[in-house]
């Protein structure tokens, strides 16, 4: 009888073992199958990083992906390193890259203002910078071609061309014979892009002779969850809106939702060209948008920090650019998404 209960008891120690690992092997595959994919880097060659604002973001993930292949290419390796939002994580990953040496550092900054700083502390170590998708220095005071002096280049959007590429489609839009009422669905506090998208869209309005009432601007900080959010709330208190103007795409979705939940016939532009944004354009959910191409900004970003660092001159413009056109149901088509 004790023999037996022995026998029990080594096999029930056994198929708890045996559960405990298989418990463990899953957990590890929950853990990795919920990580976000890493950008390709190249093993080996001279290394070049990118400080990103954040790879939950998928334009700055495209953006990532471009200056990954771009260093691939060239035979280098990328070193991206994921700020997740945070400008004291951003900081020290500026830290980090300075001391790995790195021939070059792409910086997309989280907050213009502060960025100041680490663009000159890396140009203390003769390291070539460039920034990406966002000027630095306050967008109150210098304008998107105005490059901050330490840098080798600014690689972006015209931001204020973007937005007045979206208030040109919403004039097609809006109503005559009274004042249009019109929303704004912002990115989030200390992004440049916030001002100088807003700023160009009602210099576009302006321009076309438009009649309109910004009734609400609310921050929907850049994701679709806060872009439902925020339109939710204003249709709730404006249930009237005519358009609603979303400063990016991200946003524009989750805004398409709360539309449609609402009743509402507001009418709605975003900016930046998402495949998720363009499938909504051709269904009829969303009616323009402006064209991005992050992968393009990578691959730019590292084509100057590699001109830089193998001794090439920036001479010429240092701020780099590429066609942004705006689309609607009728050309979406020439907007390829690249996130």
């Amino acid at each position: 009888m004790i023999l037996r209960s022995r026998h029990v008891l080594r096999a029930l120690s056994l198929v708890v073992l045996l559960i405990a690992g298989a418990s463990l092997i899953a957990v590890r595959q929950t853990v990795q199958a919920g990580r976000p994919a890493s950008p390709p880097v190249q093993v080996g060659g001279d290394r070049y990083g990118l400080s990103t604002v954040g790879l939950s973001y998928p334009f700055a993930a495209a953006i990532a992906k471009g200056f990954s292949n771009a260093a691939a290419r060239a035979g280098a390796m990328a070193v991206v390193l994921d700020a997740k939002g945070d400008v004291q994580k951003q900081a020290n990953d500026i830290d980090d890259l300075i001391a790995q040496r790195a021939k070059g550092i792409a910086i997309m900054p989280i907050d213009s203002v502060v960025a100041q700083g680490w663009v000159d502390r890396i140009g203390r170590q003769a390291i070539p910078v460039v920034s990406v998708a966002a000027l630095i220095g306050d967008p109150r005071k210098r304008s998107v071609r105005d490059v901050y002096p330490g840098l080798t280049a600014l690689v972006s959007q015209d931001e204020v061309t973007a937005g007045e590429a979206a208030g040109q489609l919403a004039a097609r839009l809006l109503p005559t014979g009274r004042p249009a009422r019109i929303a704004v669905i912002e990115g989030a506090a200390g992004f440049p892009e916030v001002e100088q998208r807003a700023r160009g869209f009602r210099q576009a309005l302006d321009k076309a002779g438009i009649l309109y009432r910004i009734m609400a601007s609310q921050p929907g900080n850049w994701s679709s969850q806060g872009g439902e959010a925020a339109c939710q709330n204003i249709l709730t208190a404006q249930p009237r809106i005519d358009l609603i103007f979303n400063e990016a795409d991200d946003m524009v979705i989750g805004c398409a939702r709360a539309v449609r939940a609402a009743g509402s016939k507001a009418r709605l532009i975003g900016v930046g060209g998402s495949r998720l944004a363009i499938a909504s354009i051709k269904a009829g959910a969303v009616d323009g948008t402006v064209c991005f191409k992050p992968e393009a900004l990578g691959a730019l970003a590292f084509a100057a920090l590699h001109r830089a660092a193998n001794g090439a001159k920036a001479g010429g413009d240092r701020f780099l650019t590429y066609p942004i056109p705006a689309v609607t149901r009728a050309n979406v088509d020439a907007c390829v998404g690249q996130w």
